[in-house]
Parts: C-alpha cells; sequence; structure tokens
C-alpha cells in the first residue's frame, strides 16, 4: 500500500485528502499521474471550503473525478494563490 502522496504547487496536502488517497489504490494512481499543478488545483478547492460537510463532500467529488480521469474540480475558476504571468507587450 502507497505512502507517499505527491503535492500541489502552492498548498500543503490535508491529512483528511491524503488519507482518502492513500485509502484507495485508483485514486492514488490516479493522483499521482496529475501534474503538480493538477494537484493543486483539487488541494485548493477541497480547502476553500468553509464547512467541514463542505470540505468532506469535495473530497468525494475529488475522488470520484480522479477516479473519471478529470484533471480539475468542476466549475472553478482555479486557484487564486497562482502567480498570474505578467504581460510583456
Amino acid at each position: 500500500m502507497p505512502t507517499k502522496v505527491s503535492p500541489g504547487t502552492v498548498h500543503s496536502m490535508p491529512a483528511d485528502m491524503r488519507a482518502a488517497i492513500l485509502a484507495n489504490p485508483k485514486i492514488h494512481a490516479a493522483w499521482e499521474r496529475c501534474t503538480p499543478l493538477c494537484r493543486n488545483e483539487f488541494i485548493c478547492w477541497t480547502t476553500s471550503g468553509k464547512l467541514t460537510e463542505t470540505r468532506v463532500q469535495r473530497i468525494a467529488v475529488a475522488k470520484s473525478k480522479l477516479l473519471a480521469g478529470e484533471r480539475r474540480p468542476c466549475c472553478w475558476a482555479g486557484c487564486p494563490h497562482r502567480e498570474k504571468k505578467k504581460n510583456s507587450d
């Protein structure tokens, strides 16, 4: 059984999400195939929920999306913590 979960680019892996990923080898394998940016998006989306219930639900949705081969949370603009590229015109 795997014990390592790769991180995102900005955010640290929360313990509850790490446990959920490690609990299922298929989800873990899908997570490890994701890019660091992809992982960051899932982590940020999951942890941005203010209520515990929201976070639990988002972890469940993330697991489902990873199993389905999806690379981003649905209907989310993306991590606001990423540095935006400046226009060099």
